[in-house]
């Protein structure tokens, strides 16, 4: 991700279809985003990346607390609200391939709203194994929400990637 990325990527968080599976659910102003951004590129345990698929900007990923001694992180991610079916899938793949190649990490870990039923069955579709539900975590909407953790591991990354890569070959190809 660039600076140059960050009204498309501001445009796509705060759109309402991924808004509302945020933590944050307000809009945020160019000013914040650019606040944050400033914070960012600075963060030495993080990586921002924006997804392209055929020169096109697809998606943002977000691989946050690396810590490189331990090969753990978290990662996060939204699609642009407007990409075709199965694109979230793919940009799974090609970061769960980041993850457990460049970034050499062993365990990857991440957060979903409880009710984001989309989310966490994309996790679970790569692997992802629920480790933990903080029940009433956070409050979205004046209500306590649930959170559920998962994680995926690398070893099993290397196991699942060849059957899973076969899946989503075949689902572009109908």
């Amino acid at each position: 991700m660039t600076e140059s990325d960050l009204e498309q990527v501001l445009y796509w968080r705060n759109h309402p279809s991924i808004r509302s599976h945020m933590y944050t659910q307000n809009e945020i102003s160019l000013d914040e985003h650019r606040v944050w951004w400033d914070w960012a590129k600075g963060a030495r345990r993080s990586r921002y990346l924006i997804y392209e698929l055929d020169g096109q900007s697809m998606g943002y990923v977000a691989f946050s607390e690396i810590v490189p001694e331990a090969g753990t992180a978290n990662w996060g991610f939204y699609t642009a609200p407007d990409v075709a079916k199965g694109t979230g899938s793919l940009m799974a793949l090609a970061a769960m391939d980041m993850a457990f190649g460049p970034l050499g990490l062993r365990k990857l870990s991440a957060e979903a709203i409880g009710r984001n039923a989309a989310s966490i069955g994309l996790h679970e579709s790569f692997g992802f194994q629920r480790e933990g539900l903080f029940r009433a975590h956070v409050v979205i909407g004046g209500a306590l929400v649930d959170v559920v953790r998962l994680a995926l591991f690398a070893d099993a990354w290397a196991r699942l990637r060849p059957a899973k890569l076969q899946t989503l070959i075949e689902r572009l190809s109908q």
